[in-house]
């Protein structure tokens, strides 16, 4: 995840913002840069690696000002360069930006048109040259900010300054937290309180949508329909906190928001220019077996992969619990892969498993959050999901991105294996790609969730239901709802309903039918049809022709937009994570440190 820190001070700003920049390293980054305004005039020094190195070209090639903004970014859309380093600069406009733009590749095709070329090969860089155009125009910094801002798609912070306005910058955020920090005659914003502790502990997280012009004045906050909006200021004991909610209650369910954004992360990374982007040495040609392995929502994971690679590549995929692989001693085909999947890369379980196969398979493949782990040093490859930090024990991010790094392998060995064509795969890759949007407006049911969770709080047990591979994404909606409320959850594929499960049904048995209208809806529907002639109150979430089709008896229904077959279990993932969230606050337990659980199992 990038960093973001502004400042409006009264004393020179290249060393807070540098200071702060390195209070966001725990995020990661590969290049660092900051701009100032000195006697009017903007100008900028950017770094690759480390924050040293730009504090290295400080000293030789120092930024004099007393306003400024900063940046650490992780390379997803063109590669680790100081040319693609932030801040982006376009004639009076300097921009450092989080999340993704999901129509600059439009935006820029608009501005080609006019003339203007991008120098980078970034999606934040049509942020500056559009704010530029806008300016060229003769519209002042807010009006054209304001401008940009309505033609942006996607999930995104933002903060721009502007060369003679040394008491103004402009935020703005979308699905990418920000905060604004106040002091004495100064102003600050960040990507997350972290950035600001040096400097103040009175904050002001914007809310979804807000933009908000600073001077050292303070701050005017607008909200998303440009009405202005009172937002608390908080003061915030930073001293022994490495991350913040970021003016959400739980950390789950800022990381649950954050889905959009590191989606869009990973998809740049493995799929940069709408191309697949995996090692050279991930070659599914001759392999006879895939042999996944991982435990708790890892497994889920693996288990929702199993069906992309049997019918997207033909190769035959087994699935394990680590806890329970290496004790049965499974013979490995050597022309097999075993993969492992693991947040933490730290999973004890996991990292036995990895040992035991080590040197019985033709190569190991890790896909973790954490790529310095010891199950991505110890794997022949290792693919980081890009997910951020997780603070929450319920995974909630790590998963949807453990899912779009399996995606893009099965993908991977599909083509490898000659089952799918060119045409094919350019539909697949645009259908992935079309995930982060998808998933904001997913997003939008959460104050209908939270509602549905009043009811659900009630319930001693909920079934989950689901065909294919939203079989696998029942049982993770059921053990999200374990991990968190407390309350008994079981997760079934449908057709197995009538052979035992369908006993427990009563008019105090919740059922959540997951079902996307896709060709193996009329037998989902059939099976729930089977639930409420037994008096079960159905939760169906489905898309529009779905719930046109089959609302009639339900309980209640959510809406979710219609999705590409394969990649149904990503997106619908965030109402089965929504539905657990609502439901544990409902019932007042602790969300983001359930009992009895950790975020990491170092131990067998």
């Amino acid at each position: 995840m990038c960093g973001i820190i502004g400042v409006l001070g009264n004393h020179e700003v290249a060393p807070l913002l540098v200071e702060s920049l390195k209070r966001l390293e725990y995020r990661g980054y590969d290049s660092a840069g900051i701009a100032t305004i000195n006697n009017g005039q903007l100008d900028r020094r950017r770094a690759v690696g480390k924050l040293v190195n730009l504090s290295d070209l400080l000293v030789h090639e120092p930024l004099a000002g007393k306003s400024g903004i900063g940046h650490t970014r992780w390379a997803t859309h063109g590669a680790a360069t100081t040319v693609n380093a932030h801040p982006h600069m376009s004639g009076k406009v300097a921009v450092v930006h989080n999340g993704i733009i999901e129509n600059f590749r439009e935006l820029r095709a608009e501005l080609a048109e006019a003339g203007i070329a991008p120098q980078t090969q970034t999606d934040t860089e049509t942020v500056a040259l559009l704010t530029r155009a806008f300016m060229d125009r003769g519209m002042s910094p807010r009006e054209a900010a304001l401008a940009t801002l309505k033609k942006l798609d996607g999930a995104f912070a933002l903060l721009w300054l502007f060369d003679g306005e040394d008491d103004l910058m402009i935020a703005a955020r979308k699905g990418s937290p920000l905060a604004i920090g106040h002091g004495d005659g100064e102003m600050f914003v960040g990507s997350d309180a972290i950035a600001l502790a040096p400097m103040t502990d009175r904050i002001t997280y914007l809310a979804e949508g807000d933009y908000a012009f600073v001077t050292r004045a303070g701050a005017e906050i607008f909200d998303a329909e440009g009405r202005r909006a009172n937002r608390d200021e908080q003061r915030i004991d930073l001293g022994a906190a490495r991350v913040e909610k970021a003016g959400y209650k739980h950390f789950m369910a800022k990381e649950i928001a954050e889905q959009p954004v590191v989606l869009g992360d990973a998809l740049r990374h493995y799929l940069p220019n709408g191309q697949l982007n995996l090692p050279e040495g991930l070659d599914f040609t001759d392999l006879d077996r895939l042999t996944l392995v991982a435990c708790g929502t890892a497994f889920y994971a693996c288990s929702v992969a199993k069906y992309w690679f049997e019918q997207l590549a033909g190769l035959p995929c087994e699935i394990d619990v680590a806890s329970e692989f290496r004790y049965r001693e499974p013979p490995m085909p050597k022309r097999s892969f075993a993969i492992f999947v693991s947040q933490s890369g730290e999973t004890a379980d996991t990292l036995a498993a990895l040992r035991y196969c080590h040197e019985l398979v033709a190569k190991t493949v890790a896909v973790v959050n954490v790529p310095t782990s010891s199950i991505a040093r110890e794997c022949d490859i290792a693919l980081p999901i890009l997910a951020g930090v997780e603070v929450g024990v319920a995974s909630t991010k790590a998963f949807t991105c453990q899912l779009l790094v399996l995606a893009a392998m099965a993908l991977k060995a599909g083509v490898d294996r000659g089952h799918i064509a060119p045409a094919d795969l350019d539909e697949h890759l645009t259908t992935l790609r079309a995930l982060p949007g998808l998933m904001n407006t997913a997003l939008g049911c959460s104050e209908q969730i939270e509602k549905l969770a009043e009811r659900l709080a009630e319930a001693q047990d909920i079934l989950f239901l689901g065909r294919g591979p939203m079989f696998p994404l029942a049982l993770e909606g059921a053990l999200k709802l374990k991990e968190i409320s407390y309350i008994h959850a079981e997760g079934y594929a449908s057709g197995e309903l009538k052979h035992g499960p369908i006993a427990l049904i009563d008019r105090s048995v919740p059922v959540i039918v997951l079902a996307p209208h896709d060709r193996l809806f009329d037998k989902t529907v059939s099976n729930m049809q089977e639930v409420m002639a037994r008096h079960g109150e159905v939760l169906l979430i489905s898309d529009g022709k779905g719930l046109a089709a089959a609302s009639d008896g339900t309980w209640a229904t959510l809406k979710m937009p219609s999705v590409a077959e394969p990649w149904a279990p990503i997106l619908y993932a965030v109402p089965a994570q929504l539905l657990a969230y609502y439901t544990a606050v409902a019932k007042g337990t602790d969300v983001d440190q359930p009992r009895n659980l950790a975020k990491s199992v170092t131990v067998e």
